[in-house]
C-alpha cells in the first residue's frame, strides 16, 4: 500500500470515513499510545508533579493527547484535518484543539509552551500538495514558529516516517537553522517494521540534561554503544547535531571615491583644457535616491 503522503493532502486523505476508521482501530490506538508514551519520556520533563502545557502537532482525533492527559498535563492540539478534529470533539478530549496548517507556522505566543510532541506528522511537510507549496519554505516556517513558542530549555519530540535520507536531512537542516540543538533517537534500528525515529530538539539552553538517551533495542532495553558500532548510519540509535542558526549578514559599506579624489580629477581635467563645472559645496556630495 502506498504511503498516505503520496495519496492525497492530509486534509483530504483524513476525511470523515478515514478519521473514524483511524480512531476505532484497536491496533492503531495501541501503537499511538505506545509512541506517545515514548515521546513523553523523551521530553524529559521535570518530575515535580507540576502539570505542563504541551503542544500536540498533528493531534488528529486526540489519541496521543489522551496519553498527555493521563500523565497529568494540559495540552493544545494542532491539526489540518477538520474531520479528525470533529472526531476529537465528539470524543470529548481534555485538550484544546485548533484547525491549522503547520506549514504556515504555529500561531502561538512566544515562550508559552513547555514541550511539544508530534506523532507521524512532520514528514507531510516534505511534499508539495499545492502549486504554492515549497517544502523548504514550509519547514522553515514550521520550525521557526515552533522555536518561538517553546519556553527556553524546553524540548520538542517529533516522531516521523521519512521516506528517504534526503527528507531526513532536509527536516534536520531546517530544525538546526531555526536554532534548535539535538538529534535523532531511533528505537529498534534493526527492525524494518518496528523501527521508530524520534527527532529530539532542545530550544535554546537546556534547563535539564542535554544528552540524548539511547534508542531501544529488540528486547525493549536501551541499546549500548557496542550495539551501535559496526553498523551504517541507518542502524545507529542516536544522531547528534549541533545548533546551526545562520548568522545575519553584516552590511558592507562600499568605500566611495571621496571629495578629495573628485577635486583632484576635476583639476586634472582642467589642466587638460576640458570644460569642468566649478567647485561648490555640493561637489562630490551623495545625491539622495529621490528628491
Amino acid at each position: 500500500m502506498p504511503r498516505p503522503e503520496l495519496q492525497a493532502p492530509p486534509e483530504f486523505f483524513y476525511n470523515e470515513t478515514e478519521a473514524r476508521k483511524y480512531t476505532t482501530s484497536s491496533r492503531i490506538v495501541e501503537i499511538q499510545a505506545r509512541i506517545s508514551e515514548r515521546a513523553l519520556e523523551l521530553l524529559n520533563l521535570p518530575e515535580d508533579g507540576v502539570p505542563r502545557l504541551l503542544l500536540d502537532i498533528g493531534c488528529g482525533s486526540g489519541l496521543s493527547g489522551e496519553t498527555l492527559s493521563e500523565n497529568g498535563h494540559h495540552w493544545i492540539g494542532y491539526d489540518i484535518s477538520q474531520s479528525m478534529l470533529d472526531v476529537a470533539l465528539e470524543r470529548d478530549v481534555e485538550g484544546d484543539v485548533m484547525l491549522g496548517d503547520m506549514g504556515q507556522g504555529l500561531g502561538l505566543r512566544p515562550g508559552v509552551i513547555d514541550g511539544a510532541i508530534s506523532i507521524s506528522a512532520v514528514q507531510w511537510l516534505c511534499y508539495a500538495d499545492k502549486s504554492s507549496h515549497e517544502p523548504r519554505l514550509r519547514l522553515k516556517a514550521f520550525f521557526g514558529s515552533l522555536y518561538r513558542c517553546l519556553a527556553r530549555g524546553a524540548r520538542a519530540v517529533l516522531q516521523l516516517y521519512a521516506e528517504n535520507m534526503d527528507q531526513s536531512e532536509m527536516i534536520m537542516t531546517y530544525a538546526m537553522r531555526a536554532g534548535f540543538a539535538g538529534g535523532v533517537v531511533v528505537d529498534w534500528p534493526h527492525s524494518s517494521k518496528a523501527r521508530k525515529a524520534y527527532l529530539v530538539l532542545t530550544c535554546g539552553p537546556s534547563l535539564t540534561n542535554t544528552s540524548l538517551p539511547k534508542g531501544k533495542g529488540e528486547d525493549g532495553e536501551m541499546c549500548s554503544d557496542s550495539d551501535e558500532s559496526g553498523h551504517d548510519d541507518e542502524s545507529q540509535t542516536v544522531g547528534i547535531y549541533d545548533r546551526n542558526r545562520p548568522r545575519k549578514k553584516l552590511k558592507v559599506t562600499k568605500k566611495g571615491k571621496g571629495k578629495e579624489w573628485v577635486l583632484k580629477k576635476k583639476e586634472q581635467m582642467r589642466n587638460k583644457g576640458h570644460n569642468v563645472p566649478r567647485d561648490t559645496k555640493y561637489t562630490a556630495r551623495k545625491r539622495k535616491t529621490r528628491f
